[in-house]
């Protein structure tokens, strides 16, 4: 099975779910905690299935960022002139 089918068939079984709940809440009654919990979780499974196939769908999925070469040559050092070296001190100082 495709990606698209296996989303397809998990959300299907998502409406299954929520139709069950509906009918358990009939019966139950929905002012309970464990069943605002386990709407909230349904809620929960949901959405996070609605992310996954935007990220299925999305054209870069899985693909590497394109890599930056960085240059063997040296920096210049006037970049450097206005800052201490880190854990070292200043240059003119001693440590104590």
């Amino acid at each position: 099975m495709s990606v698209h089918d296996e989303l397809t068939s998990v959300q299907h079984c998502l409406d299954d779910l929520y139709r069950s709940l509906g009918r358990l809440e009939k019966q139950l009654g929905s002012g309970g905690l464990e069943m605002r919990r386990v709407r909230t979780d349904a809620g929960h499974l949901r959405e996070s299935v609605a992310l996954l196939r935007d990220a299925a769908a999305a054209p870069a999925a899985g693909k590497r960022p394109d890599l930056v070469t960085i240059s063997d040559a040296p920096y210049d050092m006037s970049l450097w002139t206005d800052s201490d070296d880190e854990g070292l001190g200043a240059r003119d100082r001693h440590a104590p």
